[in-house]
């Protein structure tokens, strides 16, 4: 229909036939983000959400820089063409990131665009420094978008995620490193940070590959195994849809550790064990990992150095205590993943292990409460209960700790909203201490009085 107080403007309004999809709800902020990258593909572009206006005047400059926030190193360069329209900077981030989009549709898996995206880039970055830069080190700490036209779409999938036509991609590599390297050349000083941002991550990598020969000669000095792992037999290997129910338990210390460990299934339940806090790696760069044992070990037992093509579990799972240095441990093994293996935690892998407070029992019954609302209950409902308060992991016999990594397993999987604000989270909760989080802290702090 029409759209009220906008003349060229289209009003579209759907609801769920309730008959068909019975009771139903809305992803508010799957909706939104959809919506925003479609603005984002549509400069200029009005689109009204629940009374809120999404709009984009600077196409894909606006969704690269909504991505990076303020860790760009650069303003993002930006190329717009009838059918080709691309943007890019850099972060100090570890990973790269991209949007592809093919026709307005965003194909998340990429595809044949993406992939000439990226080597186009490479040769155009080359050709403008005259240059041979490695493919890593040019695309690290990258955030890029590339949208295309095209008149005949192949797909390889229904769902349309990623884009199939190889004939367009030799043409569209030269295009890419034509535009790229004319990008270069008429923004100088963009052009200068992107070249030394570059060379500071090739003289990193061969550092890294010093600190790693020494790391693993270490390594194999002490022991051939991993000796804080407790490994299971079955491992994740996707391709054969093999593991896929595998899982990695990290507790802390070795009595959490000696009650999963004696309890577990075997088949599919490995255990690492930490020794004490892990370090906060924060503000740390990667060579962190491999001049702290314990840290190097966690990730060889995960098989993740490389990528996660060799992720060995499908979960893995933080077991730490509910007190206050169990998650204090936890946060810091959070602020590992999400600084140096961020795809692991979208991806879906990383899960906290929800263990019972409290055990409420009598001579007939036993019940397992996870918080003290279901202790209330619990202790309401059985008569002369006894009720114990579980202090840490290690307090739970092996008998009952196999009924909470069972089949009633309860856990919580670790989800980011907002990805490209996961920097400037870690560094607000985990980096040095502020002004800013220690007002912050006084303005939240909250004190549970016993009574």
């Amino acid at each position: 229909g029409k759209c009220p107080g906008v003349p060229n403007g289209t009003l579209i309004e759907f609801e769920p036939d309730p008959d068909i999809f019975g009771s139903f709800s809305y992803l508010d902020d799957l909706v939104q983000r959809r919506l925003r990258l479609y603005a984002c593909l549509h400069a200029g572009l009005v689109l009204v959400l629940n009374g809120t206006d999404i709009v984009s005047e600077n196409g894909l400059t606006d969704l690269v820089l909504e991505e990076v926030g303020d860790e760009a190193v650069y303003t993002p360069l930006h190329h717009r063409a009838a059918n080709l329209e691309i943007a890019f900077t850099h972060t100090q981030r570890f990973n790269e990131t991209f949007f592809s989009f093919v026709n307005g549709q965003f194909t998340g898996d990429g595809g044949t665009h993406l992939s000439a995206f990226r080597e186009g880039f490479l040769k155009g970055v080359n050709e403008f420094a005259k240059a041979r830069f490695d493919g890593d080190d040019v695309r690290e700490s990258m955030v890029g978008a590339i949208a295309i036209r095209l008149k005949d779409p192949v797909f390889e999938s229904q769902t349309k995620n990623k884009l199939g036509n190889t004939e367009i991609r030799s043409d569209l590599v030269a295009q890419i490193r034509d535009i790229v390297a004319d990008l270069l050349h008429r923004n100088p000083d963009a052009a200068e940070v992107l070249v030394k941002k570059i060379e500071e991550t090739r003289n990193l990598r061969k550092e890294l590959q010093t600190v790693k020969k020494l790391a693993r000669e270490r390594s194999k000095a002490v022991s051939i195994r991993i000796p804080q792992l407790k490994d299971c037999k079955s491992h994740l290997d996707p391709r054969r849809k093999r593991g896929l129910d595998s899982m990695l338990f990290i507790t802390e210390g070795l009595s959490a550790a000696g009650s999963i460990t004696s309890c577990r299934n075997v088949m599919t339940q490995g255990v690492f064990t930490l020794r004490g806090k892990p370090l906060n790696v924060a503000e740390l760069n990667r060579d962190a990992i491999y001049t702290n044992e314990e840290l190097y070990n966690l990730m060889r037992a995960l098989n993740i150095e490389e990528s996660l093509a060799g992720l060995r579990f499908q979960k893995i799972i933080m077991a730490t205590d509910a007190d206050v240095d169990g998650l204090h441990i936890r946060n810091l093994l959070l602020t590992f993943f999400l600084r140096f293996f961020e795809p692991l935690v979208l991806a879906g892998h990383l899960y906290i292990l929800e263990t019972p407070l409290f055990r409420v029992r009598n001579k007939k019954e036993t019940r397992y409460c996870y918080s003290e609302a279901e202790r209330d209950a619990a202790t309401a409902a059985l008569r002369g209960p006894e009720v114990t308060r579980f202090k840490g992991l290690g307090e739970i016999s092996p008998g009952e700790f196999k009924h909470f990594i069972g089949p009633q397993m309860r856990l919580t999987p670790v989800e980011v909203a907002f990805e490209h604000k996961i920097p400037t989270l870690l560094r607000f909760y985990m980096g040095r201490n502020t002004p800013e989080r220690r007002q912050f802290i006084m303005e939240h702090l909250r004190i549970e009085a016993e009574a």
